[in-house]
């Protein structure tokens, strides 16, 4: 259980299935800013099961008669929101992504989410860092229509909504455009595999201007094999992006609580890495380059209301050890033809061939 710091509540990630810890942040209300359109109250939203493209949705309000919500999406609590207060995060692992945002400079981030669900860190990102320009993708096309109607969400261009796969969509994205990209991708309670490969990682780090930082939320079970491989997986990607780097395990990090290290339980790490190159000199431009080494990080994610420890550089090598990077399948080879088969109009081989059997 974790430490109690006020009398609410808080729930795991969408994937975990450990049982909720106690509260995990204090509440800003005072720092809220204009609201968009939105419900106001638990009491606005809807409280049966909604039919989505994916499958089924349903809002959860806190037992306590607060403004806070769960969303459930295929029966997985996916986001947790408090209507009234967008600064107030309750999964531990976007409280552990949020200390890493907090250590970049202040001012407005360009965002890529993959993985709307309810948008509860966009919305955290709007709050804590205003004139912020986000895009969240999400596959469920009825779910990010909803989420619209439910959630007082920052209106485009400040967020853009897109339905759609993930990695098909960072596809589109242009090169060096983003300063995050956030990876909160499931299928239940598993990460689809490929968004854990190296092409998916090389497409991140695309995206990512100099400096830039991909987060991905990991779950995993002991003994973390799959963790390791992402890992090892992030260090390959970045050593591809950058050859001329004779080292890459300082600019990959992850985080996690103690026990999870340990091999304990199930439950969610946050891999972290930063795009090598020379960072811009226009502040303006891209945010200074993120040092995992910098020791008020650590410090930042052990005084969180669950404490967590941050490896980095010999230590998440350790961490990996002897895990393989996880590759991307072979293209299939398309099958060799006779030459004749290849000519426009060629006849078949056998007559018999192209009706059937013939006619007798």
């Amino acid at each position: 259980m974790g430490r109690k710091t006020t009398g609410r509540s808080s729930r795991r990630s969408s994937a975990s299935t450990s049982p909720p810890t106690e509260t995990v942040a204090a509440s800003r209300r005072g720092r809220t800013g204009a609201r968009h359109q939105g419900a106001e109250t638990t009491r606005d939203l809807p409280t049966e099961e909604v039919r989505t493209s994916t499958g089924t949705a349903r809002l959860v309000p806190d037992p306590d008669g607060s403004t806070g919500v769960t969303l459930l999406v295929n029966g997985v609590p996916s986001s947790h929101l408090d209507l009234a207060d967008p600064g107030l995060l309750t999964f531990e692992y976007m409280q552990q992504m949020a200390a890493v945002l907090a250590a970049l400079p202040s001012g407005p981030l360009r965002v890529v989410h993959l993985g709307a669900a309810g948008c509860a860190f966009a919305r955290y990102v709007e709050h804590e860092r205003p004139d912020s320009r986000q895009v969240a993708v999400d596959l469920d096309a009825d779910l990010v229509t909803r989420v619209r109607e439910w959630f007082a969400l920052p209106r485009a261009p400040r967020l853009r909504l897109r339905a759609g796969d993930a990695r098909a969509t960072l596809a589109t994205l242009p090169d060096a455009s983003a300063d995050v990209v956030v990876r909160d991708v499931f299928a239940g309670d598993t990460t689809p595999a490929h968004v854990t490969m190296t092409g998916f990682v090389r497409e991140v780090l695309r995206v990512l201007r100099p400096g830039g930082v991909y987060l991905a939320n990991c779950a995993d079970r002991p003994p973390l094999a799959l963790v390791r491989a992402e890992v090892a997986t992030a260090a390959s990607a970045l050593a591809a992006d950058d050859p001329t780097a004779r080292v890459v395990w300082g600019d990959v990090g992850l985080i996690a609580e103690p026990g999870q290290l340990k091999g304990r339980r199930y439950g969610n790490l946050v891999l972290v890495a930063v795009r090598p190159g020379a960072t811009a000199t226009d502040p303006s431009d891209a945010p200074a380059r993120l040092d995992l080494r910098d020791a008020t990080l650590a410090r930042t994610l052990r005084s969180l209301p669950v404490p967590a420890t941050l490896l980095t550089g010999e230590e998440v090598r350790r961490f990996a050890g002897t895990a393989v990077p996880l590759e991307d399948p072979p293209a299939p080879v398309p099958p060799v033809l006779p030459d004749d088969a290849t000519r426009p109009g060629a006849p078949a081989a056998d007559g018999r061939d192209a009706v059937g059997q013939g006619e007798g």
